[in-house]
């Protein structure tokens, strides 16, 4: 695999963003997913499967198995977030995860555009 390079972009935005690789490496982390999941130290390098329980467990091994995506809110500490997993590819193939986690309000609006 090539080496991941994302543009700045990304290190500094207000969302926390934490790729791993098909191997369930942790091979990204922005500022803010450092930031969120300081209490485990430096994850970078070590096997995402390690900070998870087994329901979730099973949830990443059916996102890299698939090739597809996962969406939820969580309530967490007073406030809400809306969780983005998905796989990313390389040439076609399945070549990890990426999970996008961001602030969402509780009265954020909808729109239906047509």
């Amino acid at each position: 695999m090539n080496n991941l390079t994302l543009p700045d972009w990304a290190k500094e935005t207000n969302c926390a963003i934490t790729v791993c690789d098909a191997d369930c490496k942790i091979i990204y982390m922005n500022d803010k997913s450092r930031e969120v999941n300081a209490k485990f130290g430096n994850p970078v390098g070590h096997n995402l499967m390690d900070y998870h329980g087994e329901r979730a467990r099973g949830i990443i091994r059916e996102l890299l198995a698939s090739g597809g995506a996962n969406c939820y809110t969580i309530s967490k500490n007073g406030g809400k977030k809306m969780i983005y997993q998905s796989a990313w590819r390389e040439n076609g193939r399945v070549a990890g995860l990426v999970e996008i986690s961001m602030e969402i309000p509780d009265d954020m609006p909808h729109y239906v555009r047509g």
